[in-house]
């Protein structure tokens, strides 16, 4: 089941994408679904529906983040050896953690805003994973029981906000449009291994980023144990888990006027202009 969320920023409506790639809506069925938003039952619930029963969405609307904004939008730095390679980093000897502002939070079509200063504004694809259920010290061997499904998420950034400002890597993450989250939420049925996704960053049509999920350093199983060691998940939680090499900061920054447009195998891709901030 693919579902989404459209409407307006901050007013978005449950969908669900059909089989010819049409949106659903889900405003009257979910008047008979109970539950947690994306809890096993919920997803249960919707998973007995027919899609083709369901209203079609007649007016072209934004399409946003395919949850509602997170609690936690956690992000995981130098995850594939390639990535720490060509930015000349050591392999971390444990995950390196940050959360992204919660403003940076977007949809997957919106536009991007260059911040003034800027110099070198990044793209990095990453394999989303959106938790279920509420998840504390998970054991490794239980932890994809948390999720709900997987996205696509840009982990945006600035370097030279990132490196050269001083302190923690937020300052160049969290600003705002820097975090565009789907198009789809994909449930984990329909992806049987998430460590065997091809994933890409096209910018202007040029091939920046070619990896799969399969070169992670630590797995999506290994990143939800880690991350509930240290503070709890809850449900439309978002762990961005990582990116291939070949980023900006070696394949060139970007600029205003450009398309960039990140990609995941079966989850859909997005795409983005970039605009002065």
């Amino acid at each position: 089941m693919k579902l989404l969320r459209y409407g307006d920023a901050g007013a978005e409506k449950w969908g669900v994408l059909d089989a010819e790639g049409r949106v659903r809506t889900l405003d009257d069925a979910l008047e008979h679904v109970t539950g947690e938003a994306l809890s096993p039952g919920w997803l249960a619930q919707l998973g007995k529906l027919d899609p083709e029963k369901l209203s079609l969405l007649k007016a072209e609307r934004r399409i946003g983040p395919c949850v509602p904004r997170p609690v936690n939008f956690v992000c995981v730095g130098l995850n594939y050896a390639d990535h720490a390679a060509e930015t000349n980093s050591k392999i971390p000897r444990e995950p390196i953690l940050f959360l992204k502002a919660l403003s940076a939070y977007s949809g997957p079509y919106d536009d991007i805003a260059i911040p003034p200063g800027s110099t070198q504004t990044d793209y990095e694809v990453e394999l989303g994973v959106v938790i279920g259920t509420k998840a504390k010290r998970v054991r490794e061997e239980e932890a994809l029981d948390y999720v709900a499904g997987y996205c696509v998420v840009n982990d945006v950034s600035e370097r030279h906000f990132q490196k050269e400002r001083g302190g923690q890597w937020d300052k160049g993450k969290g600003c705002d449009t820097f975090g565009p989250v789907g198009p789809y939420l994909v449930t984990k049925d329909e992806v049987p291994d998430p460590q065997a996704l091809h994933l890409w960053t096209d910018v202007d049509g040029e091939r920046r980023q070619d990896g799969s999920t399969a070169n992670m350093i630590m797995g999506v199983r290994q990143l939800i144990a880690y991350v509930t060691e240290f503070f709890t998940l809850h449900p439309g939680d978002i762990i961005a888990t990582g990116t291939p090499a070949g980023v900006g900061m070696v394949k060139g920054f970007l600029r205003p006027g450009q398309e960039v447009r990140v990609g995941i195998a079966g989850l859909g891709e997005q795409r983005a202009k970039l605009v002065g901030g």
